[in-house]
């Protein structure tokens, strides 16, 4: 049975997961209950972080949120501060499972999960957030582009911990996030896509992040300036179409997958550029 420890600062939290044999730490605890369930997640010592205060603080500065990693995906959600910096962030964590994970899963495990099917990284991704990690060597940011290196797997070394999701303010313009599944609401998505139609200076930007369309989230951008609606849907699609790489389960097929995720894009391309030339 794994041994539960519980830092009440985060240079102790570091020290443990130096020293401590095979420790994993715990937010949430919503995936980790799950993969333990499922028999497939071995760790001696977990570090729960739940006692270190700074890490359940959102703050707001110049450059956007600082977000701390044992933050509540509900809170993200709700709280005004997210609201107004960062609305598309806030939909997506909205469309996290139900009200009850979020109510208990945390914004740091959520990212460090590292899943390709997760709801919060294809916003971050088009917002380019940057999370910040630390272990007893010190503290490094890691642009949320570089975080997902491959299949569940992030660019967190060993014995490091996410301390903070940085999410820069939303840029001028507008943003949707639209995510589709086959088996039930609650379920993992068969296809997601956070769209951003960032407008500055005199050029528009499409910028485009897709979850559970391929191993890792995945971002992708064009200049859509001087394109009408249907010109910027046909290009968001071409431009996401290499980047579509789904894995077939009992979700659906690779062709399934493809087709909705293309879907996606465009009901999110179309609504956010129809909010522009209603605004």
């Amino acid at each position: 049975m794994p041994e539960l420890h519980r830092p009440e600062t985060l240079a102790e939290a570091c020290s443990l997961l130096a020293s401590l044999d095979n420790p994993m730490v715990y937010g949430g605890g919503t995936a980790i209950q799950i993969l333990l369930k499922q028999g497939i997640l071995f760790a001696d010592n977990f570090v729960d972080l739940s006692r270190i205060p700074r890490l359940r603080e959102i703050t707001v500065d110049h450059n956007g949120l600082i977000v701390g990693p044992m933050v509540t995906v509900r809170r993200m959600e709700t709280d005004e501060r997210v609201r107004a910096t960062s609305p598309l962030a806030a939909a997506a964590y909205h469309h996290v499972a139900n009200p009850r994970v979020r109510n208990t899963a945390s914004v740091g495990g959520n990212i460090a999960h590292g899943d390709y099917r997760l709801d919060p990284p294809t916003a971050l991704l088009v917002l380019d957030a940057t999370i910040e990690a630390a272990s007893t060597k010190g503290t490094r940011r890691i642009p949320v582009r570089e975080f997902f290196v491959d299949f569940q797997q992030t660019a967190l070394a060993p014995n490091e911990m996410v301390t903070a999701v940085c999410i820069p303010t939303q840029p001028t313009g507008s943003g949707r996030f639209v995510k589709y599944s086959s088996l039930s609401e609650n379920d993992w998505p068969c296809a997601s896509a956070a769209v951003l139609v960032a407008d500055s200076g005199g050029r528009r930007e499409v910028r485009i992040g897709l979850g559970a369309l391929a191993p890792v989230p995945r971002h992708v951008s064009f200049d859509a300036t001087g394109l009408s609606d249907q010109e910027a849907v046909d290009a968001a699609i071409a431009a996401v179409e290499p980047a579509l790489d789904p894995i077939p389960d009992v979700r659906g097929s690779v062709a399934y997958k493809r087709r909705l995720g293309r879907v996606a894009v465009e009901d999110a391309v179309r609504s956010a550029w129809k909010d522009l030339a209603d605004g």
